[in-house]
């Protein structure tokens, strides 16, 4: 699979764990972390432990094991690596501070929309 591809699936799941204010911001031409990154927000410990579990959940069944996960025990900043596509599950006011956008602001960045919802609305 592309890696963008991939980062618009991760997004879609976040989406649907109602995560919000998705973006994917474009590194391959800043450093060599990562290709992308997909942030988003959410609003308490359940809500980033379930986003993390349900991304996991989803790509182990297709055989794409995530390579590192961080962030665990407190749930204000889980990290998931997928070597290309790394992702970053922010409780709001902690993805305020970090700030993720400002710091790599020279990367190309997109939201991402729910498409089932952009379906519904035709």
């Amino acid at each position: 699979m592309e890696t963008l591809n991939f980062a618009k699936e991760i997004g879609q799941i976040i989406l649907s764990k109602k995560g919000y204010n998705v973006k994917i911001l474009e590194l391959k031409k800043l450093t060599s972390i990562a290709d992308y990154f997909v942030i988003c927000s959410a609003d308490s410990d359940v809500q980033v432990r379930a986003i993390a579990d349900e991304i996991d959940k989803i790509l182990s069944k297709r055989g794409i094991k995530c390579y590192n996960r961080e962030g665990e025990i407190a749930l204000n900043w889980v990290l998931l690596d997928y070597f290309d596509v790394v992702v970053h599950i922010f409780k709001t006011e902690v993805r305020e501070y970090y700030n993720l956008e400002k710091l790599w602001g020279d990367a190309p960045a997109f939201e991402i929309k729910d498409e089932t919802e952009s379906k519904n609305e035709n």
